[in-house]
């Protein structure tokens, strides 16, 4: 194989007319669209870094919301029931206030009562005697004041009229 020095220099010289044009002008506006790439790929990165902390931190501040809200449903529902066991306790209460007073009526009732008995009992009690007596009286004696202090004695003691 022959090497041809002439070749070789125009491939060189060919190569370097190549370089010089395309530095004049390609490689001036290759490089500065690889440098936009560049740069926008480096801001892309950072935004998606700042979005990624952005993220973390609401993250976080839901996980602090979500917390706080289960603590304020926890605790108003230990006011329900705080609440509710309070009410339990009035109404059981209520309830007994109102069987006291209904029972101390019914004694009341049943005394009022008792004691009506009686004095229409007594009352029908001296009715009969005063009619026994005075048939007595009729057959035995005859119309005399002894007899009816005697009688009118006799009801006092029975009826309690005075």
């Amino acid at each position: 194989m022959v090497v041809l020095w002439e070749n070789i220099v125009i491939s060189i010289l060919a190569f370097g007319v190549l370089y010089v044009l395309l530095h004049k002008f390609a490689f001036g506006k290759l490089f500065a669209i690889m440098e936009q790439r560049r740069e926008l790929v480096i801001n892309q990165i950072d935004e998606a870094s700042k979005t990624r902390e952005q993220a973390h931190v609401y993250v976080e501040e839901q996980k602090q919301a979500l917390n706080q809200a289960r603590q304020e449903a926890h605790d108003i529902i230990e006011r329900s029931r705080q609440t509710s066991n309070k009410q339990a306790e009035q109404i059981v209460e209520l309830a007994k206030e109102e069987a006291d007073r209904i029972k101390v009526d019914a004694l009341r009732d049943i005394e009022s009562e008792k004691n009506k008995a009686v004095a229409e009992l007594r009352s029908e009690l001296g009715s009969v005697s005063v009619r026994i007596a005075s048939k007595l009286i009729e057959r035995e004696v005859k119309n005399d004041k002894a007899q009816e202090e005697l009688v009118d004695q006799y009801l006092k003691e029975v009826g309690g009229r005075p």
